[in-house]
């Protein structure tokens, strides 16, 4: 099973998008809120280098913004 994370915050419109996207998928993830995680926030930055979100790990491979043809295609792999 593959291992989806995305990386969000409370007032990001596409972290939303993102989300239903997944979830209309039947694609099981990890949501990691970063406004409510500074850790995390920090972390993220220093491993891709964006501040914005969304970002989604799957797999080791990082999709940046809300892209569900690329989410599609790692997760089809």
């Amino acid at each position: 099973m593959k291992k989806v994370t995305v990386y969000t915050t409370t007032t990001c419109p596409y972290c939303v998008m993102l989300k239903n996207f997944l979830r209309e998928q039947g694609i099981p993830f990890t949501e990691v809120n970063v406004q409510l995680d500074p850790a995390a926030a920090r972390k993220l930055v220093a491993t891709t280098g964006q501040i914005g979100v969304p970002q989604t790990k799957i797999d080791g491979q990082w999709v940046f913004g809300f892209d569900p043809e690329t989410i599609m295609q790692l997760w089809n792999r």
